[in-house]
């Protein structure tokens, strides 16, 4: 055997194996094919038969008015009672609406009214600081002797309230003119007037 021979024995069975896988691949494809046709002459079938009798019985007993009215009339019914609470819920939201207004009108009343008595009080308590301004006044202004006369009749605390407000001056003045009793009592409480607040 010739180095050419070798070739020629071996390039044989690979044209049988070939041969025989094309023909392997065309029974395949004609099986797919037959059973394609097969599955698609059934559906065909199907879509062109005519309906059977329970389909056309079952559709005649859908389309009668007897079965249809009681499902209309609940529908209806649910409709009206769906109108009536949107009729209320509009009258209910009115309600609200003007009772809303109702109190914003009040609010704007009331916060009016409390300006007005804030103004008042600022000015009664501006009257009263006055008041108390010009008689303080006053007593500095008097001679010692009769404003010590005058604080010796008082209460303790009324003319504790006085001579607090006064220049240290003028209430020297008078404290010097009080029976000793009486300076003291007056001493210990402008001493004891801030006792109270807290230090820190």
């Amino acid at each position: 055997m010739s180095a050419k021979g070798q070739p020629k024995k071996a390039r044989k069975p690979r044209r049988r194996m070939r041969g025989s896988l094309a023909v392997i691949g065309g029974l395949l494809i004609s099986s797919a094919l037959v059973r394609i046709g097969s599955d698609a002459s059934q559906a065909f079938a199907r879509e062109t038969a005519p309906p059977t009798e329970q389909a056309a019985g079952e559709a005649a007993a859908c389309t009668s008015e007897a079965d249809i009215a009681p499902i209309l009339a609940a529908l209806n019914e649910r409709e009206d009672g769906l109108k009536k609470r949107e009729s209320d819920i509009r009258k209910r939201m009115q309600a609200l609406s003007v009772a809303e207004t109702e109190i914003d009108r009040k609010m704007s009343a009331l916060v009016a009214a409390e300006e007005k008595l804030r103004g008042t009080i600022a000015l009664a308590d501006t009257a009263a600081e006055d008041d108390l301004t010009k008689l303080t006044d006053v007593y500095a202004t008097m001679k010692p002797k009769q404003a010590a006369a005058l604080f010796e009749e008082m209460d303790p605390e009324f003319s504790a309230g006085f001579l607090g407000r006064m220049r240290p001056d003028a209430a020297a003045a008078i404290m010097a003119g009080l029976s000793p009793t009486a300076a003291y009592t007056i001493s210990v409480i402008l001493a004891g007037r801030n006792a109270e607040v807290p230090k820190q």
